[in-house]
Order: C-alpha cells, then sequence, then structure tokens
C-alpha cells in the first residue's frame, strides 16, 4: 500500500483499467479536487469477479498504463490486491481499515458502477465501510437513481456540495458528484483495437 500520514485523506479508485483511459483521469482529478484529497490510491485491480478475464491484458501492462494516465503527484499507482490474493472489494477496503486506523479513506466509484453495485460480494458492507463518491459518467447521470444501491442508501446521501466533507462523514455516507464526462471506456477501447 501507499504511504500515508496521520490524518491524511485519501480516494480509493479501484478497477480493472484494461486499459485505463483519459476518462479514469478525468474521474481522479475530480475526486482530487472536490473531495480535497491528500492522496488518490488508483488501484489497479487483478481482475473484476464480475467481468470475464478473457481479454485481460496482464497486470504489469494495466499497471505501466495507468502510471502514465496519472500525471498528479498525489495518485499513487498501486497493485497491492495482488499480494492480498483477492478481487474483492469488501475484503481489500477490511484491509485498508484494519492497517490505516488514522487515515480517513473515501471510496471512489464511477456512476456506470452503480447499475450492478448490488451484485458485488458484501455490497452492503462495502457501503458501511467508507464513504463513497460516485462520479458522473456517460450515460449514467439519470440510471443512478433507480440502482438499488441508490434506493437502498438514499437516507445516507449528501449535497454533493458538501462533497469535501464527505470523509468526515460516519459510512454509510454518499454523494453523486456532476462534472465535466468522458465518453471514453475501456470496452470500446478494446472492441476498437486500442488496447
Amino acid at each position: 500500500m501507499p504511504h500515508t500520514e496521520r490524518g491524511m485523506v485519501v480516494g480509493l479508485f479501484g478497477g480493472s483499467f484494461n486499459p485505463p483511459h483519459h476518462g479514469h483521469a478525468l474521474v481522479a482529478e475530480i475526486a482530487l479536487r472536490r473531495l480535497k484529497l491528500d492522496q488518490l490510491w488508483w488501484m489497479v485491480t487483478p481482475g473484476n469477479p464480475l467481468k470475464s478475464t478473457s481479454g485481460l491484458a496482464p497486470l504489469s501492462k494495466r499497471l505501466a498504463l495507468s502510471e502514465e494516465m496519472a500525471a498528479d503527484p498525489r495518485i499513487k499507482v498501486t497493485a497491492f490486491e495482488k499480494q492480498l490474493g483477492t478481487s474483492y472489494t469488501a475484503k481489500t477496503l477490511d484491509y485498508v481499515k484494519a492497517r490505516n486506523h488514522d487515515v480517513h479513506f473515501v471510496w471512489i466509484m464511477g456512476a456506470d458502477n452503480l447499475k450492478n453495485f448490488h451484485h458485488w460480494q458484501r455490497w452492503h458492507h462495502i457501503a458501511s465501510t467508507f464513504p463513497i463518491a460516485v462520479i458522473d459518467r456517460p450515460g449514467a447521470t439519470l440510471s443512478y437513481l433507480s440502482s438499488k444501491m441508490a434506493r437502498t442508501f438514499d437516507y445516507a446521501r449528501i449535497d454533493e456540495s458538501d462533497a469535501g466533507t464527505l470523509w468526515k462523514r460516519k459510512a454509510p455516507a454518499w454523494t453523486f458528484i456532476h462534472g465535466p464526462r468522458s465518453p471514453l471506456s475501456s470496452t470500446a477501447l478494446r472492441e476498437a483495437g486500442n488496447a
């Protein structure tokens, strides 16, 4: 795991990044600014348990491409989940929480993930571990409202104008952050042969 100091505010941004693209960099940039983060951990996962590993580029390649994409020095590209031997977010967050008692974390995800979030292993637990910032993605702005996660945790949603204080909230707490959106997607890039 990247090095932290006591009291830091750190965003956790995980994904397959197969391949990483400027849309991911935009999410990271928005999160750093709007959530007032000291660091953002760009966590390249070994693989997504809900997606086929067919066509999954080697972890080393996805790491190298992610490092090229992450220009801001506050972004720490890491693949520590590989050493944990897990691809499950709930286990990763438990591990991070147990080893960083004096750090404030926010889980960051694109709004496109809300549609299937309730299929993630122990999704209620994930939402109750760290506050969550959902960053707008093309085609997901309106559909997020009907997601099972949004409906289940509607009571815990804070206004995006308070996003900079999300890290102070006890989970479950979440916000939806609007902003510039990139039309890029890893799936589309792979299908076009640009991966």
